[in-house]
């Protein structure tokens, strides 16, 4: 399996290729970045390297998908809350406990690590200190600081940026939605009177109902393409989990972007001097990031950015006789 084609050649990548070929890789790696799919490619690729070594034997090169090795165990969320349970857990440790059936070692993939809840961490971190032998573990995390510091202190640490096309652009209607949001903003900003407030308001709902059709139509086509690559034998609670973590994923790249096409509307204002959009824009992207924490906590992401918008239309909105300066030049 190849590297994400941003990654192959990069640093991170060669101190693998090294290790592995010096067959002097650490136990337990920490593989972190912004991108689920970009460390679970990854994942794969230093699992593959680890299972079918160069010059290995026919018989350590089967047919099947790497999900399906036999030395290959694979560890994610499950259920709507996702969470890997301390039962899970367990599981997975009495299956690297077991010497290689094919290859010359076995490999651990724990995908969404953080999602551990206290007991499974505390049961995992008894492996982590006396792990098996020819045994690797990989955890992957876009969030390392949730795992216990315990954790995170026996494992090496890499970190991967998202590769290319893993960002938000391939989100169907999203580009035309940034710039119905930024013309939005630019009505506001310009004070328009009274008689506007109406369309303010429908356009702020209609921003919020397009905004769900966006990422429940991206989620349901990232869950397309990745069903096809995942082991036949995965359970409903955990295909659930992998589709509730393809929304959430999709869900926090619409809202960076959102400030980021928050930022692009504002930045010509601050040349312009205009005093009042530097403080509506600190105080827009602190409710934002407000919000956007609260979604790890359930908050429903319409409900978040039905909040955000109707802050956003109280601090940018302005009377006639106050409108925001044209950019400078």
């Amino acid at each position: 399996m190849s590297w994400p084609p941003t990654l192959a050649g990069s640093p991170a990548v060669a101190v693998l290729e090294r290790a592995i070929a010096q067959k002097r890789l650490a136990h337990s790696l920490l593989l972190h970045g912004d991108d689920l799919d970009t460390l679970a490619a990854v994942a794969q690729a230093i699992a593959d390297r680890l299972l079918h070594p160069s010059g290995a034997a026919a018989d350590f090169r089967p047919s099947a998908a790497l999900g399906s090795h036999p030395d290959c165990f694979q560890l994610r969320p499950a259920g709507k809350s996702r969470q890997i349970t301390a039962d899970a857990t367990r599981a997975l440790i009495a299956q690297v406990q077991m010497s290689p059936r094919l290859a010359p070692c076995k490999v651990a993939i724990v995908h969404e690590a953080d999602r551990m809840n206290l007991s499974a961490a505390n049961i995992f971190l008894k492996t982590l200190e006396e792990p098996p032998e020819r045994t690797v573990l990989l955890l992957l995390t876009t969030h390392p600081y949730a795992l216990l510091p315990t954790i995170r202190s026996r494992c090496l640490h890499f970190r991967f940026p998202a590769s290319a096309g893993a960002g938000s652009a391939g989100a169907e209607g999203w580009a035309v939605w940034l710039d119905d949001y930024r013309a939005w903003l630019g009505r506001l900003a310009e004070g328009a009177g009274k008689g506007a407030a109406a369309d303010h308001v429908m356009t702020l709902y209609g921003l919020v109902a397009r905004f769900g059709s966006i990422l429940d139509k991206a989620t349901a086509q990232s869950w397309e393409a990745q069903k096809a690559s995942l082991p036949p034998d995965l359970g409903e609670n955990e295909q659930v989990a992998i589709e509730t973590g393809l929304a959430n994923g999709w869900r926090a790249r619409l809202f960076a972007d959102i400030e980021h096409a928050t930022r692009a509307f504002a930045r010509p204002r601050f040349i312009a001097g205009d005093a009042a959009s530097h403080r509506a824009f600190a105080a827009a992207i602190q409710r934002l990031e407000r919000n956007a924490g609260l979604l790890r906590l359930n908050l429903n992401e319409s409900a978040a950015l039905e909040d955000f918008l109707l802050c956003s239309l109280r601090l940018w909105a302005r009377p006639p006789n106050r409108a925001t300066p044209g950019p400078a030049g």
